[in-house]
């Protein structure tokens, strides 16, 4: 089954094409800029070609669904759920954060928590067996103190995120790894996505909602005085 993986929800634009399990093409690129809406459209033409395969091909489409950044999640929504409908295929949501942790499981941490920063002192957080993947605690925004994950303190825990550089300067946590160069990628949405595919587990395409995880804020205008 050759399957489409997009994860736009951080400063990661990234595509892969996989079929079943064996990643065929990635394409992605990190940048502070936010390049999802002029890149994302090249980087899957570019990730089927490296597959070596037509969009036509494609039977299913994964995205991850956040939490992560308004504007990435709308666009990564929208060119999934395009797809889905033109070529009448479904398509499989993934939580961002698992994808962050992936690369880490089983190796000798006892938790791993991403981080995906929210602007100020918040970030997008859930906690995670390092050896297991299994959710110990949910996702949610958190606003990052002194005491934050105290609880852990004599455990070895990664931190992993462009969140994670605020976090290793104030959190009391000795034994704590900070890795802020993981970003959501769409390479790691692959077992999820089977996962989910084996328990037929879809998402309604005309209904989906990426995982915003908090309302969206835009800058008000003032009201012109008459």
């Amino acid at each position: 089954m050759k399957i489409l993986y997009i994860e736009t929800s951080s400063k990661n634009c990234s595509a892969a094409i996989s079929d079943n399990e064996k990643l065929l093409c990635l394409c992605e690129e990190v940048s502070e800029n936010y390049k999802q809406s002029e890149s994302l459209h090249t980087f899957i033409q570019w990730a089927l070609e490296g597959a070596g395969i037509s969009i036509k091909e494609i039977e299913a489409v994964s995205l991850g669904k956040g939490p992560g950044s308004y504007t990435g999640l709308r666009i990564g929504a929208s060119s999934a759920k395009g797809f889905c409908y033109g070529l009448k295929i479904p398509l499989i949501a993934v939580n961002s954060l698992e994808t962050m942790i992936e690369p880490f499981l089983g190796k000798n941490y006892d938790f791993i928590i991403p981080l995906v920063d929210a602007r100020r002192m918040e970030v997008y957080t859930a906690i995670y067996d390092g050896q297991t993947g299994q959710e110990i605690s949910a996702t949610e925004a958190k606003i990052l103190d002194e005491h934050s994950f105290e609880e852990f303190k004599d455990k070895k825990i990664l931190f992993a995120g462009d969140g994670a550089k605020k976090a290793k300067d104030i959190l009391q946590l000795p034994n704590a790894v900070f890795d802020d160069r993981v970003y959501p990628s769409a390479q790691y949405l692959i077992k999820k996505t089977l996962e989910k595919i084996e328990k037929k587990d879809f998402e309604d395409t005309a209904y989906f909602e990426p995982f915003y995880l908090k309302d969206f804020h835009g800058v008000k205008k003032k009201k012109s005085e008459d």
